[in-house]
């Protein structure tokens, strides 16, 4: 890792130096200030790779506003708080304020060290990444977010890319499950070897033999030169099999022989060839239930279902929205030759609250729709798409009865607020920004027995 230079924002001297101690390590420059006018200049030159805002950042200033004023100067360098003030409402402010992640009393300063280790690896990552997919000239891009069930995942897949089982990766649409089989390959043994990536639902039945396994010279009218198949010139390395639900039960039969036998015959060959490959298939369909209702071969199944990853939807980890919208605007910004800075307040907290039906590829493509108007400063609530501000105007104008649906899915959960959030289809952030907006804390009485509070009426 690159030599880094780090900012610890704090008054108390004690603080500091506890601090200091869990990051004195080589390759870590430590600077310190106290106060916005002692901050601020250290800031907007490029010069920071993360601050750290202590819960006495200025003595006339509370550290969200501190960390607001460091997002106004430089938008891109990691803000990690340590907060005294641990309420839910506190920890959405402090997302929405471009926190990437926050410690509360007592400190623990390994797990403080280890965040910023984290975020240091994160940003150096995004650089370092191998450069192609197979043959296909992408890039490959790294897995973002530092929620506690991503840096899980991350983990998980570190460990799977360590061995040489079969995986099968689930998921909804847009959840990035090309890019975790990207993540395995990258860090396996295989990584110098092919990684070629074959979408089931793309190759016509008829073709399916020809492309996998290959063909010689004069099996067939055109067939003009032998033709190495898809999974042949895996050999070595890993076969990414993407919506491999989708396949044809005569299709899966094939692609079973192959993997249990470890060979594959071309079109008119009249020998078999060696196949060396590990198989990494994914879909976002319930294999389980296809496999009840016979769709699904359950041997194919089962031999694709050997190391499990499930990628969980954007909405249930939306904490990490603002450090992927910071990780695409990089992107585009380089793509497109602009200088956007980031996302106004009003846009982050709209994107906070939107379900993502399309997940993470949704999100991109709506930052990218942005960049066609937007050139420079921040990307407002009136640059994006027309279809996702009129879903924000019809979800900000709260029906009537919300509030009453919101506390019957409380009670009928005796104010779990997880169970409450799935019953209402909504994102536990969300929940926390109704529970909020509706001054509403846990009350023994029901929404029917209730009295309306002044300037409600009963209908």
């Amino acid at each position: 890792m690159k030599p880094c230079t780090i900012l610890i924002a704090e008054g108390d001297e004690g603080l500091r130096r506890e601090v200091r101690a869990v990051l004195r390590l080589p390759g870590y420059t430590l600077l310190e200030a106290f106060g916005v006018s002692g901050i601020l200049p250290m800031l907007g030159q490029g010069r920071l790779d993360l601050v750290i805002v202590g819960p006495r950042p200025d003595p006339h200033r509370e550290p969200l506003a501190v960390v607001q004023n460091i997002r106004r100067v430089d938008s891109r360098v990691p803000v990690i708080l340590l907060t005294e003030q641990s309420s839910e409402g506190r920890v959405v402010a402090a997302l929405r304020a471009g926190v990437v992640d926050y410690f509360k009393p007592p400190f623990s300063f390994a797990e403080i060290g280890a965040s910023v280790r984290r975020r240091l690896q994160a940003e150096a990552g995004r650089s370092v990444l191998p450069a192609r997919a197979g043959e296909d000239g992408r890039v490959v891009q790294p897995i973002v977010g530092e929620s506690a069930a991503m840096r899980e995942l991350r983990a998980y897949l570190d460990r799977v890319a360590a061995t040489e089982s079969n995986v099968l990766i689930t998921g909804e649409t847009g959840t990035g499950k090309e890019l975790a089989a990207f993540h395995i390959h990258w860090r396996s043994a295989r990584r110098d070897k092919p990684l070629v990536s074959i979408n089931c639902a793309a190759i016509p039945e008829t073709l399916l033999e020809s492309e996998l396994f290959g063909y010689e010279r004069g099996a067939f009218t055109g067939a003009h030169a032998q033709k190495e198949g898809q999974l042949k010139s895996a050999d070595g390395g890993t076969v990414f099999l993407d919506e491999v639900g989708d396949m044809s039960l005569a299709s899966q039969a094939k692609i079973l022989r192959a993997i249990d036998s470890r060979e594959v015959s071309r079109l008119g060959g009249r020998a078999p060839v060696s196949l060396n490959v590990r198989v990494i298939a994914a879909t976002n369909q319930d294999l389980e239930s296809r496999v009840a209702e016979g769709q699904f071969r359950p041997d194919l199944y089962y031999r694709l279902n050997v190391a499990r990853v499930h990628l969980p939807p954007l909405r249930d980890r939306c904490e990490d929205i603002p450090t992927l919208c910071d990780h695409y605007i990089r992107e585009l910004n380089r793509r497109f030759g602009r200088s956007v800075e980031g996302l106004s307040p009003e846009a982050v907290a709209c994107l906070l609250q939107y379900p993502w039906p399309g997940n993470v590829r949704e999100l991109r493509n709506l930052l990218e729709a942005a960049f066609i108007t937007v050139a420079t400063g921040r990307i407002a609530l009136a640059d994006l798409p027309e279809p996702f501000r009129r879903h924000v105007a019809e979800s900000e104008g709260l029906s009537g009865d919300e509030r009453t649906q919101l506390l019957n899915a409380l009670f009928a959960t005796n104010w779990n607020k997880s169970q409450a959030a799935q019953r209402l289809h909504w994102s536990r952030m969300t929940l926390y920004r109704k529970l909020a907006k509706y001054s509403l804390s846990e009350s023994p009485l029901p929404p029917a027995q209730q009295r309306p509070g002044p300037g409600r009426e009963r209908k």
